[in-house]
């Protein structure tokens, strides 16, 4: 797994992180659907497909922020923009792919996108968060 072995174990920590979340909120919400009488497959795949965008959006985040410290100020700051464009499109894309396929039930598609930043938000209340010597955990 060469690809993987590229990836700085900070953005694979803080990505695992943000999956484990991304999980369990998606879990919360498929009870709540299933409790209001709402749930069906359009809500599993609409979640799925939702929860997956989120999560490969932070780990671009994070690989885009990786490169970027290695190269010169102007050609990073060109780099980050670049990268936020193209990750703004792609969630655009699922979202309105979510909304506008039948397949997917559309709130359950865009909810997840949002997941992250619950994730980030509580983190510093985790044990996860308190990080005070910046390693990796090991």
């Amino acid at each position: 797994m060469a690809v993987f072995d590229k990836i700085d174990p900070a953005v694979r920590r803080e990505t695992g992180y943000i999956a484990l979340c991304t999980l369990i909120l998606s879990a919360v919400m498929e009870a709540v659907f299933l409790i209001a009488g709402r749930w069906g497959l359009p809500v599993l795949l609409g979640n799925i497909l939702g929860a997956a965008a989120a999560v490969l959006n932070f780990l671009l985040m994070g690989l885009t922020v990786q490169k970027a410290v290695d190269r010169e100020e102007a050609e990073a700051k060109a780099s980050m923009k670049l990268s936020q464009s193209v990750r703004m499109v792609m969630l655009f894309a699922v979202a309105a792919a979510g909304v506008g396929l039948s397949i997917f039930n559309g709130i359950a598609v865009i909810v997840p996108l949002f997941f992250p930043r619950v994730a980030v938000a509580v983190q510093p209340h985790t044990p996860w968060g308190d990080r005070q010597d910046g390693g990796d955990g090991d």
